[in-house]
């Protein structure tokens, strides 16, 4: 029968890969879906996004689940908050 310690001693390489894959990926891939989710609650009327799909477009109006937004002169849509990739700011146009 195997000691404490040596089990301890033969985990203790898959608690250390566990942990550097937690701060290399997890982690951080946690911290920007916050930090998009945050970015996406905070959308509004007149700001400018542009979609996942590479559409630039104009928030019409920010509703619970969906963005009604602008694509051309006057086509508007409906477009899930997660089809959001970025907030583009009025600099950057």
């Amino acid at each position: 029968m195997d000691s404490p310690q040596n089990l301890l001693t033969s985990l203790l390489p898959f608690v250390v890969l566990f942990a550097i894959f937690y701060f290399l990926v997890v982690y951080p891939q946690q911290k920007q879906a916050k930090k998009h989710k945050e970015m996406v609650s905070k959308l509004d009327r007149g700001d400018r996004i542009i979609t996942a799909g590479g559409l630039y477009a104009e928030v019409v109006k920010a509703e619970e689940e969906f963005l009604k937004v602008k694509i051309g002169d006057e086509l508007i849509v409906k477009l899930s908050k997660e089809s959001v990739a970025k907030k583009v700011d009025d600099t950057q146009n």
